[in-house]
This record gives C-alpha cells, structure tokens and sequence, in this order.
C-alpha cells in the first residue's frame, strides 16, 4: 500500500515545508511555495540494469588503499569545443546538465553531436518535440546515423524500459523539465518532479556506465530552472549563452567533476548547425576600412583561452536631466567604477555625459583585465581621437587610477602578436619574470591611468 503525503516547495530553490509560508528561508522570495503530493511506493521495479551492463560497485566498506586507481574512460565527440568543456571527451557514467535560455541552440547542438556519433548506439528521448520535427531538424543539418534512435515520451518508467530493450551507449534527454514518474503525485516541471527524475537518471547512469546528457530550462533571472540540488547531484553542468540575435554562442563549464571549470567552447549559428569556431580572436574584431573613435581592443583570457575581442563606447552630451548609462555584455556597477575614476583621477567630466558601451559579437566578458580597454575606449570617444589600429590593452583598473597586474600574460601577448599586432599596452607590476625577448611584439609597460592617456591622446 503506497503512503501518500502532501508538502510544500519552494518553485525557486527547492525548499521543503510542512505547511506554506510566505517567504523562504532558503531563498528569501516570497509567495514562491506550491503544495505538491508526494508518493512513496516500493521501487524495486527500477532494478535491473545490470541485466545487460555489470557494475563494479560495491556496496561493502572497503580501505581507500585498496582500491586501484584508474583514470576515466572517455571517448570522444566529433565536436573539439565540446570535448573541451568536458575535460577531453565523454565520461562513461557521467551526467552532464546543459541550461540555457529558449532557442539558444541546446536541442540543435547535441542533436548533431548525437548523430555524428557513428560507433556507438545513441538515444535521444525528446518530452518537448515530436519525432517529425526531430527528423526535419536532423535533415536541415545533413546528417544521419543508423545508430541513432529516437523516443518521444516523458514518463520516466516508459523511457526506461524502451532503455533496457535498446540498450544504449549514450542517452540524451530533452528536456529533464518535460519528464515525470509515478512515484511523485505532482505536475511535469515541479520541484519533486524535476528532482526524482534526474535521481532516476543519476541512479541508472552510475549502475550502468552510460553517460546521459540531461537538458534543461533556465528561469528569468539567468539560474537553472529546478531545485539547486539538482546541480548537485550532476557530474557537470553547462551553461549555454548568447544573444539570439547575435550569431554566437558560448558554452561554459560551471562544474566538472572530471575536468576543469576554467573552460568555455565557442559557437557560430549556420544554417548547417552548430559550427565550431577555432580562432575566436578574429570573429570578434570588426574587419573595418574606416578608424573610428571610441574601439579599443582588449587581450583577454575566457577560462583557459585566450581572446582579443573589441570593445565599443559612445560618450554624448546628455539632453535630459540624469545621464543614461546602457552597457551590452559588460556589467553596469564596473563601468560606473571606471566613470567615478576618470572623473576623480581624470578630471573628466563624465557626469553630464551618456554613456554607452558594447562588447562585440554579443558575448558578456567576466575577466578584469578588460577595464583598462573600456577606459582607453570611453577616452577615444570622449576626445573624438582614434586609436591606433594595431595596438591593444591588458590591465585591471584600480580605484586610486592605477594600472594592476594580470594573470597569464604571456598567453595574452602572443595572442595579440599571433593576430598581427604591433603593440600591447599592460600593467607595470606585469615586468616580473616577463621574458620580452621572445615575442616580436612591442610591450609597453604603465602604471597609470595618466600615463596612458599622456601617450594615447597627446
């Protein structure tokens, strides 16, 4: 006889209450707790995948002497981005989450990574498009594979069961929101829901060895939709961004269990799919034939790689009484720090002026070393001055105006005298075990906000 019992969640971070309370105290949002039923039934009818795949595990204690250390068995993807961002291949037993906003590129990506995958079986379970609209997709990116099945169905018992028939290598889910399984009396979506079919999944993908690729939903403020336990009990989590009006993307590592966090993947939408892009640096400066003020290029590290991207500002004269200030891919409280500092530092009178600023290509850029570029570039529009073409900026501002030291610069540097270059203007305090001799490029070395603008402008 199963028992049935009733609790409340928070549709926001998961938190569960006897009985409904206003705010959470997990979260602190209010009016975000929902009643849900909860089933508890027997669930030895899950049992059984090692019918036809046989675990090591253990269920003794056992020293950490004895156990022999192995390194994971991956194999690998045709697609070089994303073997990147998982650490140099699939792992078998892994879960791998994938979040990203609606239309941004999930569905298509491990579509065509699922069907260029030709040595192994691989199945695809879709609870959100039929197997017509799959098919239709798969023929606009010119790919088949006869080792590709297909599953539209979103009760978890159903899919497993179509599992043990087949017998996969790889399964992908779109999307872990879609699934539902009888052991929970709640809707598709829920927080108990979203949780009990990812632990069914976690279950089935370490007692078999299959790796499963779990797609998911993100909600309005950016977070993965779902309780934050789900990001827990995954193995790696990825998150998927960019402007859908923009052509690229960008995959990131914000957990791997089996890799680095410090990795990102770069895309470009065509109408062939998801194409890879190996040289990042060049799509994301403007190939232009007239010098205009207010463009700067920055040398910037996105996790381990290396990128010069161009960075965009318009300073005018405000017409209403509060300055506007609109950024696109950079956050909104630095540039204010940079205005306050050339204003205090500077004398610049950016309080009765709008501002505007851009990263090209629609990515957002996290690292710090990109401020002394926005600087340079508020300053070119500001004095309507061009900057030189074939120099480039590497350097944290600080509060007092002074320039402060980068990690890896090395690695900047020769990015920048890879892609032409013929000056890189950095941090004074980066002089330290900087071999100059190696690179053909001209360093240029400052401590001051003053001294860049006494050499830039003039």
């Amino acid at each position: 006889m199963s028992k049935i019992r009733s609790s409340f969640f928070c549709q926001n971070c998961g938190y569960e209450s006897v009985k409904w309370v206003g705010q959470c105290p997990s979260c602190g949002q209010w009016n975000t707790f929902i009643e849900e039923q909860v089933q508890k039934e027997n669930k030895k009818t899950e049992t059984g995948w090692k019918e036809y795949k046989s675990g090591k595990r253990t269920n003794k204690t056992i020293s950490i002497i004895d156990i022999e250390g192995t390194e994971e068995r991956r194999f690998k993807t045709a697609d070089n981005e994303l073997n990147r961002v998982l650490g140099g291949g699939i792992v078998a037993g892994s879960l791998v989450l994938i979040a990203g906003e609606p239309g941004i590129g999930k569905s298509t990506l491990f579509l065509q990574n699922g069907l260029a995958l030709k040595e192994i079986t691989t199945l695809y379970v879709s609870g959100e498009e039929s197997e017509q609209q799959i098919k239709m997709r798969a023929d606009r990116l010119h790919l088949s594979n006869e080792k590709f099945y297909l599953l539209t169905e979103t009760s978890t018992q159903v899919i497993f069961q179509e599992i043990k028939k087949l017998k996969p290598d790889l399964v992908i889910v779109d999307s872990i929101q879609t699934l539902h399984t009888p052991f929970i009396e709640s809707s598709p979506g829920s927080v108990s829901q979203i949780r009990e079919s990812a632990a069914e999944f976690q279950r089935f993908a370490k007692e078999t060895d299959t790796p499963v690729f779990l797609i998911g939903h993100i909600t309005k403020d950016g977070s993965i939709a779902g309780p934050k336990i789900l990001e827990h009990m995954v193995d790696t989590v990825l998150q998927f961004e960019g402007d859908r009006h923009y052509a690229y993307r960008i995959i990131r590592t914000l957990k791997n269990r089996f890799g680095s966090t410090a990795e990102l993947g770069i895309y470009e939408m065509t109408d062939a799919g998801m194409k890879a892009v190996t040289n990042p640096s060049e799509i994301l400066i403007t190939q232009k034939e007239d010098s205009l003020s207010g463009i700067a290029i920055a040398a910037t590290i996105e996790g381990l790689r290396p990128l010069l991207i161009e960075v965009q500002a318009l300073v005018t004269q405000s017409v209403y009484g509060t300055p506007q200030r609109t950024v696109s891919g950079f956050d909104l409280r630095r540039l204010q720090l940079l205005l306050a500092v050339l204003e205090k530092r500077g004398g610049f009178h950016f309080g009765i002026k709008d501002v505007f600023l851009n990263i090209a290509g629609g990515i957002k850029v996290e690292d710090p070393s990109i401020d002394l570029a926005v600087l340079c570039a508020l300053l070119s529009s500001y004095e309507d001055v061009v900057l030189p073409q074939h120099i480039c900026f590497a350097g944290e501002i600080g509060l007092s105006g002074e320039i402060r030291a980068v990690n890896r610069i090395e690695q900047r540097i020769a990015e920048a005298e890879k892609l032409g270059f013929e000056k890189i203007i950095v941090s004074r305090y980066n002089q330290k075990g900087l071999a100059r001799q190696k690179f053909n490029i001209e360093v240029i070395t400052m401590g001051k906000v003053e001294e860049v603008y006494q050499y830039l402008f003039s």
